[in-house]
């Protein structure tokens, strides 16, 4: 039997505290041989869930509750640019070391960053956080896309729903996609495959009413250029803040979602217009190397560069 500890520090969203006993509880039902034992383990400090509706909080274990854990999920919570209460950096530390998952949603990302654990790994966070992320914690490379990012033993979720996201990435790993894909549907709600949505299209008028279309066209022109959200706020002529409102507000995505997506659109012109091979490619579209081309490439696509220029030029 699985044990997941749920580590639950105050302010944690209420939904996000209830989830994985939502899902790991309807697989156990409806799957005989799927078998999770669900421990809400309070960090020092917990009181109650966070606004608006706030639930004051009692539960059966401490971080003693995540000991012989073999998933420890690290939820979104108020206060994550301060640092852990005292105790938790080291538990998430020790449960690393013994070979425990370590999933964190949202701004939960915050405290298992952290600890350290991140450094030099992928991860991502809410989308309103992720410049934050990368500033504070320079070591980690932020994923702007990712719906749940895996490296190593240490999983992310952007989102609302990231602690659902999680969860039934969890359960396709222990059990496989059948219990994962029925366990969604029963839940009714649909099972990611992880892939990125890519948006190849957006409307430019609406672009165009709020004033980025002559950032987005230097944007594109200056792929291959290392940019950041201040670089691209800096043509834009406003600040970072408001930069990413406009952006999310008119396109959906953050600038750096945004730049990934134009990007992947580009390489794959080029992949299918071209004879540029993809080492090239992955300079002239911005990558920091050939393989992080690879990887956001097969995540968006399912194949490789390779197979990509081969089946489109077939």
């Amino acid at each position: 039997m699985s044990v997941i500890a749920v580590l639950a520090l105050d302010g944690i969203p209420g939904h996000q505290l209830t989830t994985p006993g939502l899902v790991f509880g309807t697989a156990c039902r409806d799957h005989p041989g799927v078998a999770y034992e669900l421990r809400l383990c309070a960090a020092p400090g917990l009181r109650a869930t966070g606004a608006p509706a706030a639930l004051r909080i009692a539960t059966p274990f401490g971080l003693d509750g995540l000991a012989d854990a073999d998933v420890v999920l690290v939820p979104g919570h108020d206060g994550h640019r301060d640092e852990p209460p005292t105790g938790v950096a080291a538990a998430l530390r020790a449960a690393a070391a013994r070979g425990s998952r370590i999933a964190a949603v949202g701004t939960g990302t915050f405290t298992l960053a952290a600890t350290g654990l991140l450094d030099g790994r992928r991860a991502t966070t809410g989308w309103r956080y992720l410049e934050e992320l990368a500033g504070r914690y320079p070591g980690i490379e932020v994923d702007p896309l990712g719906t749940v990012v895996e490296d190593g033993p240490f999983l992310t979720a952007a989102g609302v729903f990231g602690g659902l996201d999680v969860c039934l990435y969890v359960l396709r790993g222990d059990h496989g996609p059948r219990v994962a894909d029925e366990t969604s549907r029963e839940l009714i709600t649909p099972l990611h495959t992880y892939a990125y949505d890519v948006r190849d299209t957006i409307d430019r008028e609406v672009i165009e009413s709020v004033g980025l279309e002559p950032t987005l066209r230097w944007l594109e022109a200056n792929l291959h250029h290392p940019l950041t959200v201040a670089d691209i706020a800096g043509h834009a002529r406003t600040s970072v803040s408001s930069l990413t409102r406009r952006f999310h507000a008119h396109t959906g995505l953050s600038p750096l979602q945004y730049l990934l997506r134009a990007r992947l659109r580009e390489a794959r012109r080029l992949l299918t217009e071209t004879d540029v091979p993809v080492e090239r490619i992955a300079a002239r579209t911005g990558f920091t190397s050939p393989a992080a081309l690879r990887r956001h490439f097969r995540a968006l696509t399912e194949t490789t560069p390779r197979a990509y220029r081969r089946a489109h030029r077939e």
